[in-house]
């Protein structure tokens, strides 16, 4: 009995940490609510994130963001190690990220090894949808606004916005119009 008491927390022990690390990442908080970008910085002296920010920016790109209920994290290595930071369209959800949920969104997207920028579209689903290295490949929001509006998630919010309310049954000839917001006056029965 000891040894399987002994063996049950050994193994709890190594465990437990691990199971706290995926519930401390941000990526969860976003699922199904949000389209995280995320930007990780591999090279200190690469410009493709201070690029980014500036097309952000820009009213029409920032519109067309925020329209597609996308989020957006950055993620830098520096001397203390990695930092994280989230922007979202409501100030105060953004936010900097302790360095344990920095290291469980890197954990999250699975980077292999590499330099440049990686630049990661992740859906609502909380899959990857696509990823870009800079450089070679080059930054255009146009191609992730685009992979965003051809997925079926996207075309079912486009088509419900686009699709009017019904419209409220006609009255019975005559009966009292009924407000909106209230109760219809119950019928009587025929007998």
């Amino acid at each position: 009995m000891l040894i399987r008491s002994l063996t049950l927390a050994t193994l709890m022990a190594f465990t437990g940490p691990l199971l706290a690390a995926d519930d401390i990442n941000p990526l969860k908080q976003d699922l199904g609510k949000a389209r995280p970008l995320v930007v990780v910085e591999l090279d200190s002296g690469n410009a493709t994130l201070t690029e980014l920010k500036k097309q952000l920016d820009e009213p029409a790109t920032k519109q067309a963001f925020e329209e597609r209920a996308m989020v957006f994290y950055t993620v830098k290595f520096g001397s203390i190690g990695a930092e994280g930071e989230k922007f979202a369209k409501d100030p105060k959800d953004n936010k900097k990220l302790t360095p344990p949920e920095t290291n469980a969104l890197i954990r999250a997207l699975k980077l292999g090894a590499g330099s440049g920028t990686k630049v990661i579209l992740v859906g609502k689903d909380g899959e990857k949808k696509l990823e870009k290295t800079v450089p070679p490949d080059t930054l255009d929001l146009k191609a992730f606004f685009s992979t965003i509006d051809a997925m079926p998630m996207a075309e079912k919010e486009a088509a419900a916005a686009a699709e009017p309310e019904p419209a409220a049954p006609a009255p019975a000839k005559g009966a009292k119009p009924v407000k909106a917001g209230s109760k219809p006056a119950p019928q009587q029965l025929d007998d």
